[in-house]
């Protein structure tokens, strides 16, 4: 059975982070590891707290995964402090781990931020050239890189540039427009390729950005090629949104489990 290690941080309300991910990996049918950079107290209306595991517990935790269940992939989300990147990214090399996709998750659905401005700094000049391919929203890709992004043009525009400036492979999201969710995939080589998705109406949307990249972790740990490792994720979530979930008083979770339900 391949394997796939999430890094990222708990969400105790168990819609996004490790759980959405582990959730998102078993439905796939592999073999879920997990390695937690932070605790959170949070629930579909906010984060109300972090606390971030030292640096040198996380990057014992992956070594310790790598030295028994070699992951056939690594998913790295949730990273709220440069310490952690630099622990991450140690441990990384030290396995010579393949097929990373990075999620540069810096502000939860909820609008709560998750990552210091140092992180920020440290995944871009330390984690991201590392990745093989990450997958920044509109608003990350904004941040990470000061790239204003308002329409489909500039979203492409963005993603190459990204692309560019780091030799990595860029997936810009979408599905922050009103009537659709075309996502964008750049390669260091120029090559372009749009993924194109009809935006599901619904505020229960926690999660999304994890679930995604989880399932792209997926596609690439079975033998598939990016660019369908990524049309799988978006076919994945976008069952995972239309299956109408509705739980909690705020943005609420996905149904990870959409697939399984269909099949019985």
């Amino acid at each position: 059975m391949k394997s796939v290690l999430t890094i990222a941080g708990s969400d105790s309300s168990g819609g996004a982070g490790i759980q959405a991910d582990i959730k998102t990996i078993a439905v796939h049918h592999l073999f879920a590891q997990s390695v937690i950079t932070a605790l959170t107290a949070q629930n579909t209306t906010g984060v109300y707290g972090v606390f971030d595991i030292p640096g040198e517990f996380v990057e014992q935790q992956i070594d310790v995964v790598f030295d028994d269940i070699r992951p056939d992939a690594v998913k790295i989300g949730m990273v709220s402090s440069a310490s952690i990147v630099k622990a991450i990214v140690n441990a990384l090399v030290r396995n010579k781990a393949e097929n990373i996709v990075v999620d540069p998750v810096m502000v939860a659905t909820s609008g709560s931020e998750l990552s210091s401005s140092e992180a920020v700094v440290a995944l871009r000049e330390l984690l991201i050239p590392l990745a093989t391919v990450i997958t920044p929203n509109m608003p990350e890709a904004e941040v990470l890189f000061g790239a204003e992004i308002q329409d489909a043009e500039s979203q492409e525009r963005a993603a190459c540039a990204i692309a560019g400036q780091t030799g990595v492979s860029v997936l810009v999201k979408g599905g922050h427009g009103e009537n659709d969710a075309n996502d964008v995939l750049a390669k260091p080589d120029g090559s372009v390729t749009w993924f194109e998705g009809k935006r599901v109406e619904t505020s229960n949307t926690h999660g999304t950005g994890c679930t995604l990249s989880s399932a792209i972790a997926c596609g690439l740990a079975s033998g598939l090629p990016l660019e369908d490792s990524i049309a799988s994720a978006k076919r994945y979530i976008t069952g995972a949104l239309a299956a109408g979930l509705d739980l909690g008083r705020g943005s609420g979770p996905m149904d990870h489990m959409w697939a399984l339900a269909k099949k019985h």
